[in-house]
Formats: C-alpha cells, structure tokens, sequence
C-alpha cells in the first residue's frame, strides 16, 4: 500500500464543480486584483477567525512582514521570536528590518516557551512574535499576560492554525494580529499563493492594506513607500469555497490524528504529540532518536513523510551573521533531529493509518 504524504486529488474532487465555478466567475468579471472575491473572503474569513478584520495578502511570508512594518517594528528593534519555527517568521521580522530574538519552545509542545521569553526582552525589543506550530494554538493568555507586563504587542504566525482555538475561543481573539499562509497544503489552502493578516485593530488593518497595495487607497496617491503583496482575485474565490468545508475537514483531521495516538500509543522509541482541545492537526508530527533511519523503513513500505524541519533558523546559512552556533539552542536542536511528520490531510482513510503504524512498529519493536 501506497500512502502520500499530501493528497490534491482527493482533496479537490468533491469541490471541483464550485472551483470550477469560481474560476468562471472571475474570468467573467474581467476584474482580478482587490475586486469582490477579495473583499468577500476577508469578510468571510475575519468572521470565521471571530476577528473584525482580514486583509488578503500575497503570502504568508508577506503578512508577517506587513504587519511589523505597519506596527513600526523596523531598524533597531528586536523581536522574540521561536528558535524552532519555520524560517518565514524570522524572515518576516528580518524583512522589517528588525533582529529575531530566538527563545526555546517546551518541548511537549513544540511552542514558545513563556516561561522563557522575560529573560530574552531588552529595551530594544518591540514585540513579541509566537507561532502556533503544527496546529497546537500557543500559549495565548501567558504570552498575552508577558506582552501586557512589558507593554509589547504580540502577534501570532498562524500558518498552520486555521480554526484553532484556545479555551474555546478563536486564536485571533488573542494578541494584536495573526499571519495567516494559504499555501495548498495548509488546513485552508488556496490553488497558489496567499495570504492575510487578522486583527481586532483598525488602525493596523488600515495600514496593512496601504502597504499591501504600493501604499495607496486610492490608485496613484501613494501616502507611504508601500510594497505589491496582494491577494489576487482567482485565489480569494478558491478560498471562498474552501472555506465553509474547513470546520469538517479539521474534524476529520482530528479523526485521523486519533486513530495515529490509538496505534502508535506505548511504541518504544516514539514520543507522540499531546491532545489538546482546539489542535487542528495541520501536522501529526512525532519524534525518535533515529528519524532518519524510520523514515527510510517507512518510505520502503510505500508511505510518504516529512520533515518539519530539518536545520533550526539559527543554524541556516542564511543566519550565519547572527553568529549562533550548534548548542546554543538544545531543545531547539533536538526537536529538529527527531521530528517526523506522519501523512496527515482530511482525507486519510482507515486502512491507510493502520499500515502506517504497523510499519512504524515494525521498525521500533
């Protein structure tokens, strides 16, 4: 038995008819940039997030460093930032022109660390930029309390967190604004592309779709040195019909999840994610000493993974001017030798996670 890590084409053939649709309707409009679709989904999607607004950029990447700049985090600031996260949040901060400030993440979660992050703040940090890493909401109301105490705005990379909560609530209720990707494989993936920012600020949201758009509202008065990051027409259409299936298809991400925790549970060697309430399973990430060699059995046996991620931030070339080195970051460091992420998508079915763990098993036991 075969089984992909990502599944396209399970994941769009009951909803080809309505992208189809969508697709039509743009090409009719003859209008594809900042049109109806766009104003439709950020209406839709600050609604869904339980946030009075969105605005759609071009990326996720984009967002995070949009929203910094509209914040005035630029040159000479430093920003907290989880020293295990994907490289686009320390990228964003960079792109601003500010300096990441890499804090470890607990280890059982695979989140910031709150317990960390004092010790990190100077009289030059700005803010404080967690991640809801695989689709475990971070600690929100810790972090909230930290930024309060030390008058920081927080702000989230949720790239993997679409419909995440945290007490029940939505994780844009906390903090002072979310980045959103809509990068195909995430819970709510566009055909492309996109990306948004979220909040509960006028004013930030105000500057966030000035800069979006070469700093303009109005075409040719250009008020501030603006950017092109715009989520186009097409995209927000597809995002469109996606969106009202993303509540039942995270159940069925948590469904697969369940039957992973049942199979793989008292494994030798595996060390499993938690469940919490509110997980939306964008990954199903597991850890073992020896993740290389697991990987290569489970690839033999037909079944597709990944690594999320292999090399920290600190330890990219791209960071080699930060002057970090291999141990600075130990949790970080482990994290990323053991991590492991198992096939997850809505559409995984029975037989398929069972092959996964009796192949799993196979190698451990």
């Amino acid at each position: 038995m075969k089984v992909p890590f990502a599944c396209f084409d399970r994941a769009n053939v009951s909803s080809r008819p309505a992208l189809d649709a969508a697709y039509q309707r743009v090409i009719d409009s003859q209008w594809f940039i900042l049109g109806r679709e766009v104003e439709g989904f950020e209406r839709d999607f600050a609604a869904f997030c339980g946030a009075k607004y969105c605005v759609g950029v071009a990326n996720g990447l984009d967002a995070i460093q949009l929203l910094l700049v509209a914040s005035e985090v630029g040159p000479g600031a430093e920003v907290i930032v989880a020293a295990n996260t994907y490289i686009a949040t320390w990228l964003g901060v960079s792109h601003a022109g500010a300096r990441p400030i890499p804090v470890e993440p607990d280890a059982a979660t695979f989140n910031l660390d709150p317990g960390r992050i004092a010790d990190k703040i100077t009289s030059r940090t700005r803010a404080i930029f967690g991640t809801h890493l695989y689709g475990r909401a971070g600690a929100c109301v810790e972090i909230d309390a930290i930024g309060h105490e030390h008058n920081l705005p927080v702000f989230w990379d949720a790239a993997h967190a679409h419909g995440a909560t945290v007490e029940g609530q939505p994780i844009c209720r906390f903090g002072n604004a979310s980045a959103f990707s809509f990068y195909p494989t995430k819970n709510l993936g566009c055909l492309g592309d996109g990306g948004a920012v979220v909040t509960n600020d006028s004013a930030l949201a105000d500057k966030v779709r000035r800069l979006r758009n070469y700093g303009c509202h109005r075409r040719y008065e250009n008020e501030c040195l603006g950017y092109n990051s715009r989520l186009d027409e097409l995209q927000a259409s597809f995002l469109r019909v996606k969106l009202p299936e993303l509540v039942n298809l995270n159940a069925k991400r948590a469904t697969a999840a369940g039957a992973y925790k049942d199979g793989l549970s008292a494994v030798p060697g595996i060390v499993l994610p938690e469940v919490v309430d509110g997980h939306v399973w964008h990954l199903f990430v597991i850890r073992h000493p020896e993740r290389d060699d697991l990987r290569q059995h489970l690839l033999k046996h037909g079944i597709q993974t990944d690594i999320h991620y292999p090399t920290p931030p600190h330890l990219q070339p791209a960071y080699s001017g930060l002057g970090f080195r291999i141990g600075d970051f130990p949790i970080s460091e482990k994290i990323h030798r053991e991590v492991l992420s198992l096939p997850m998508h809505p559409f995984l079915s029975q037989d398929e996670i069972a092959h996964v763990c009796a192949t799993v098993k196979t190698f451990c036991i």
